[in-house]
């Protein structure tokens, strides 16, 4: 059986845990996204950004209620050139 200092000890460890993980992942969420109204419509490999956003911009007129359209690199495993569009 543990003595209670130690678990006191790892309480407070894994307590300190639960509310750093949520923090720490709203922050590196936040950078991620785009402010000013920007909405994320999509995702796809392209063989370049400028390949990206020429894309986005002909999608434009398919999406009325958007204006402005960008990407954002996102590479993942098996992806490098994967990017996220952007569109306000």
């Amino acid at each position: 059986m543990k003595s209670w200092r130690t678990r006191i000890a790892l309480g407070l460890a894994v307590g300190a845990a639960a509310v750093t993980m949520p923090l720490t992942a709203t922050a590196a969420f936040a950078d991620t996204q785009p402010n000013d109204g920007w909405v994320q419509v999509g995702g796809e490999s392209y063989d370049s950004f400028q390949q990206c956003v020429d894309q986005a911009q002909r999608d434009l007129p398919l999406n009325p209620q958007y204006h402005e359209a960008t990407c954002q690199s996102d590479p993942k495993p098996g992806l490098p050139n994967y990017y996220i569009v952007w569109m306000r």
